[in-house]
């Protein structure tokens, strides 16, 4: 009989109010390890229902997914794609309430990394950055961030046991992020 010996899995996650750079902070250190986007649990709730993927229908739907199935119900969607990785460290992006934190803490240590953004920053990257699901007014972008605080988000950055501050340049970020994580990846006690 063979036994299959399992790493230990290092879940670490990643949160912050929209345009703060959560998905450059994540694709700065994608080559240690794999990412699983709570987003993208919705957009694929989405895309099986043929919704249009837009800001409105995306936060609409991540609403009604909670309604029906609980505050929880997207992390505990993850939890089974976080298992099922082949990658020995895996980061959460997108965690947007202290109830997603405790189900990702019921089965991992789980260290929170804050990424912190001055709001006219954030504001201005959203605009920038023009993705095809971002709010396109200031007005829809407060919207949004209204939205995901309704969902805890602030409950949720009170709990970050790590605060990375991106009020900066890119390679600024990516000197603070990847000194962060790979000290993590070294000395945090993940059991």
């Amino acid at each position: 009989m063979k036994i299959r010996v399992r790493f230990i899995l290092k879940v670490i996650g990643f949160c912050g109010l929209p345009g703060s750079g959560k998905s450059t902070a994540l694709e700065i250190v994608k080559d240690l390890g794999t990412i699983i986007n709570m987003g993208d649990v919705v957009r694929n709730e989405a895309i099986k229902k043929n919704i249009k993927l837009t800001d409105e229908n995306l936060g609409q739907l991540a609403i009604n997914l909670r309604r029906k199935g609980g505050d929880e119900i997207i992390a505990k969607k993850c939890v089974d794609l976080i298992q099922s990785s082949p990658s020995e460290i895996v980061f959460v992006d997108g965690i947007r309430s202290p109830y997603e934190l405790d189900v990702f803490r019921k089965h991992w240590k789980f260290p929170l990394i804050l990424i912190e953004t001055d709001e006219e920053v954030r504001y201005q990257r959203i605009i920038e950055r023009a993705r095809d699901d971002d709010s396109k007014s200031i007005l829809d972008i407060k919207s949004r961030e209204e939205r995901e605080i309704g969902f805890g988000l602030l409950g949720l950055i009170r709990k970050a046991d790590y605060v990375i501050k991106n009020n900066s340049t890119v390679k600024d970020l990516k000197k603070k992020i990847r000194k962060l994580i790979k000290d993590l990846i070294k000395n945090y006690d993940f059991l």
